[in-house]
């Protein structure tokens, strides 16, 4: 095995032995980015919680496209939720929330979540697996990436690990998951950044620290690596337990019996100990739905509400806990799930593995809104039908390193596998106000589709108000690009396109213009 690999594979399997509160917890280290970081107290002192929802999240279910609602209830006449039981949200009555989702509704209408509609990738994957890793690694689903979006940002960060760490600088460990899996996101470019050793003494006897001597072995090097990183994992317990004991909780809104609850109470804990972690990662799982999604007499319970209300309720406690901790202002939230489902509900009171969904951005440093357009449910849908993306999830990503943690544009491309990805009106430090972003609708526009059924062309009819780069994308029923126009510019006025549709398959398709900073979406059909 090469030296490389087996590092890498070394340090992935080594677990912190330490519990808090019944959570196992690992970690993950290094320290010193770009020297910009060092010098602003404020961005160094930022943390970034993200709730994986495992299994593949219905987000007609819980972000609910009341403007659709027609045809909304055509597709899914088993599980459709009753629109008189749909939460209302401030300055929208075209988008509500699940009816167990009051937690979530109050802090929308308080200024507290930003909502991001369709948030996918191009040509979606419906395996849970590599769906994940797509998520994790931030890739093109065409390409596989052994490293994680985050453990190539706290390389950059916190460099040279493992040699002399922890230090005074840096006395704790920069990553921290609550639970049993490793994820990929954490996954720096040389070693993983995951400590996963259950029993330190399992390897020679370094529970009391001892390093030992020379093996006189060709894998001495090696294993000397992995008695330095279990020192490490030893003095980061330590650490973790001594946050555990000075931290508390102030908020009496977490629920027993709520597994997120649990962890984001830890989490919230930690910080008030002082913990200088500035990225944790929680999970609820249970998503995947393919049946008895609802309670069949009453749509608005069952195994999707329950789940629906468990997130709700933990992202309320967490950020009540935050605002009485003082530490409000310093910490953000965000939920994924490795995809949605299907517009079409099935036989069995479920829905199947589908393509983008929406996601939330939490706390006091978010803008307030909704990003994006509700999605578009046609009149007649199929058992293939997909809610097409609008929004990137890299451009979530690039907003959260260039907005919150401030890393540069350029370095912001190079984490993420070198490609550009605009960033988002999701925080307030960002340039551009949501209402601003919307206001590019109005910028370009479709202004039609003929013919609308067709069998071989169409032509697209468009307008900019502004001119500057634009590009065409075709997707299928199940979320593929199946035809991309290269950005080219257009001046200002109307435009014609023809594309060419021999080919594809009878279906629903979605045409969508973009620009730089924004997409516009139609429906049409190929018979």
């Amino acid at each position: 095995m090469k030296r490389r690999l087996f590092l890498k594979a070394a340090a992935s399997s080594s677990v912190l032995p330490i519990s808090l509160n019944g959570m196992s917890l690992r970690t993950f280290g290094k320290e010193s980015f770009f020297s910009v970081l060092g010098k602003r107290a404020n961005v160094s002192d930022r943390v970034l919680v993200i709730i994986q929802m495992n299994g593949g999240n219905d987000g007609l279910n819980m972000v609910i496209p009341i403007d659709q609602y027609s045809n909304l209830s055509r597709a899914r006449t088993n599980i459709l939720i009753d629109q008189k039981k749909v939460l209302a949200l401030n300055g929208t009555n075209k988008t509500g929330l699940h009816p167990k989702m009051t937690g979530l509704q109050n802090m929308f209408n308080n200024g507290l979540v930003n909502t991001l509609q369709a948030v996918g990738y191009p040509q979606p994957n419906f395996s849970h697996f590599r769906a994940t890793d797509i998520w994790n690694s931030a890739s093109d689903s065409d390409k596989v990436v052994t490293t994680g979006w985050m453990g190539r940002y706290l390389d950059k960060r916190f460099v040279n690990y493992p040699k002399d760490y922890p230090n005074t600088t840096m006395p704790d460990p920069v990553a921290i998951q609550i639970g049993s899996m490793v994820p990929l996101s954490f996954m720096g470019p040389n070693v993983s950044m995951g400590m996963a050793i259950s029993d330190p003494a399992s390897f020679y006897n370094l529970l009391d620290g001892n390093t030992g001597g020379s093996l006189n072995t060709p894998s001495e090097i090696e294993l000397a690596y992995i008695r330095e990183l279990t020192q490490q994992t030893n003095q980061y317990a330590a650490v973790v337990k001594t946050a555990a004991g000075k931290g508390k909780n102030l908020s009496n809104k977490y629920v027993n019996g709520n597994g997120l609850c649990d962890q984001l109470k830890i989490v919230a804990k930690l910080i008030s100990g002082g913990l200088k972690t500035p990225v944790y990662m929680v999970n609820i799982g249970g998503f995947d739905t393919h049946s008895n999604q609802t309670d069949s007499a009453d749509t608005s319970i069952g195994t999707h509400a329950t789940l629906m209300q468990k997130l709700s309720e933990g992202i309320a406690a967490f950020q009540d806990d935050l605002k009485l901790l003082g530490a409000s202002d310093r910490v953000v939230g965000m939920t994924f799930s490795e995809f949605g489902r299907r517009v079409q509900s099935n036989a069995s009171g479920g829905t199947d593995h589908g393509a983008a969904a929406p996601l939330f951005v939490f706390g006091e440093a978010v803008q307030p809104g909704i990003i994006g357009n509700n999605p578009t449910i046609p009149n007649t849908t199929t058992v293939n039908d997909n809610v097409p993306m609008q929004n990137d999830f890299r451009q979530i990503y690039a907003s959260i390193l260039q907005d919150w943690f401030e890393v540069p544009s350029n370095d912001v491309k190079a984490l993420l596998n070198n490609q550009d990805f605009n960033t988002l009106p999701i925080f307030k430090s960002n340039a551009a106000s949501i209402e601003d972003f919307a206001d590019m609708v109005t910028q370009i526009q479709i202004s039609q589709i003929y013919p609308n059924p067709t069998s071989d062309f169409i032509h697209l009819k468009f307008g900019s108000d502004g001119g500057g780069m634009l590009s065409i994308s075709v997707f299928d029923p199940l979320g593929n690009r199946v035809i991309y126009v290269e950005p080219k510019v257009y001046g200002i006025g109307e435009f014609t396109e023809v594309l060419d549709l021999r080919g594809l398959r009878k279906g629903n398709y979605f045409v969508q213009l973009s620009s730089p900073k924004h997409q516009v979406t139609e429906h049409f059909m190929v018979y």
